[in-house]
């Protein structure tokens, strides 16, 4: 038995399109106590993170935990500052924002500094923030704000918050496994993201790879029973691989297969060359026919991207979202406050042959 294909092809920074061996992997049960499931997926899965992560330490350790991203944003944010620390969020978007949210709801001290949807952190009011204000204990930012395609200067940022001996937290969510990065070298203390992004899973879980000095140093300080990231870790170094509750099963099966795929692509470095190809087409094509990015292209990632919407009584979002869906392309409505946009992405089970499919669908669309 195997999984029908897709009707379209989701062009979104997750949930986004996966290979049908990803789907297929889900057809089977799995026990969550048996070392067929622990020992031999949960185990190498998180094995395969640190190696992901980092090929150059063993400093690091991997912790898986249920739910969407944001649980496991919410689960670091929660239990890795203790009662006595301040957080300083690195603001440009809405999910720089939503950590300042969770900070806010769990009661946690912090301070933002925002820098508008458009723009990159300003590093030296960081520089000085933290020269300035001693009682900050860590630091996050958002590495690829899906906002607006926002890729964040990551290794200018690490370089400030090191220096300054803080604790560095990156919401990578959208950006682990599909941009290259060493953990390591960067000197990222906290670094967290989900199965159904660049590696191609499905929903269901994130993960988090963390310092084993920092993981350590957690213990007792979570303001949540489920979300307690130390709690989390312990229980699957004890159990190898047990979780403290009931695992996502399939989704785990599922991203089990992803990870291999991943390696079969040729890694991170092949899959990031693939997106890559994937945005060119895209951004080239759609300016061909008229339409403009939000963000110039030295700020641009790979992943998403915000195109201003048409100044034409013709247009209508709706319209063209239907038109292209029923040619096979879902895409995303706008999330920026301050501006009038779509977004489109180019992460997933998706090629340089899908894009260029896209851009004669929005040829024939086109209507203004």
């Amino acid at each position: 038995m195997s999984i029908n294909k897709n009707p379209y092809l989701l062009l979104t920074p997750g949930p986004l399109s996966t290979s049908a061996a990803v789907r297929n992997a889900m057809l089977s049960d799995w026990c969550t106590w048996d070392d067929d499931y622990n020992v031999g997926i949960i185990t190498p899965i998180r094995q395969e993170l640190l190696h992901l992560a980092s090929k150059t330490s063993d400093d690091y350790t991997s912790v898986l935990m249920q739910g969407s991203g944001t649980f496991s944003v919410e689960s670091v944010i929660g239990s890795v500052i203790p009662s006595r620390g301040k957080l300083l969020v690195l603001v440009n978007g809405a999910y720089g924002a939503r950590i300042a949210q969770i900070a806010r709801c769990l009661g946690i001290e912090h301070v933002t500094l925002d820098s508008g949807e458009t723009a990159s952190p300003d590093l030296d009011k960081l520089e000085q923030l933290l020269l300035s204000d001693g009682s900050i204990s860590h630091v996050a930012i958002v590495h690829n704000e899906t906002t607006t395609g926002m890729l964040n200067p990551l290794e200018a940022v690490a370089r400030i918050v090191k220096a300054a001996n803080r604790i560095l937290i990156v919401d990578a969510m959208s950006s682990f496994g599909g941009i290259p990065m060493d953990v390591s070298k960067l000197g990222i203390d906290v670094i967290i993201s989900s199965a159904n992004k660049c590696i191609q899973g499905v929903p269901g879980f994130g993960f988090v790879i963390i310092r084993k000095s920092v993981i350590n140093a957690c213990k007792g300080h979570a303001r949540s029973l489920s979300l307690d990231l130390y709690e989390q870790w312990d229980a699957m170094e004890k159990g190898k691989g047990k979780w403290r509750f009931t695992s996502p099963t399939h989704v785990v099966r599922a991203f089990y297969q992803a990870l291999k795929e991943l390696r079969e692509e040729g890694g991170v470095e092949a899959r990031f060359a693939r997106y890559s190809e994937n945005h060119r087409i895209l951004v080239d094509g759609m300016r061909s026919l008229g339409f403009s990015t939000l963000l110039p292209d030295q700020l641009q990632s790979p992943i998403i991207t915000a195109f201003n919407n048409p100044v034409s009584p013709r247009y209508r979002f709706m319209d063209f979202y239907t038109g292209l869906k029923e040619r096979g392309f879902v895409i995303y409505p706008g999330k920026v406050s301050g501006a009038d946009t779509f977004r489109i992405g180019t992460i997933g089970h998706v090629f340089p042959k899908d894009f260029r499919r896209l851009i004669d669908a929005v040829s024939e669309v086109k209507q203004w």
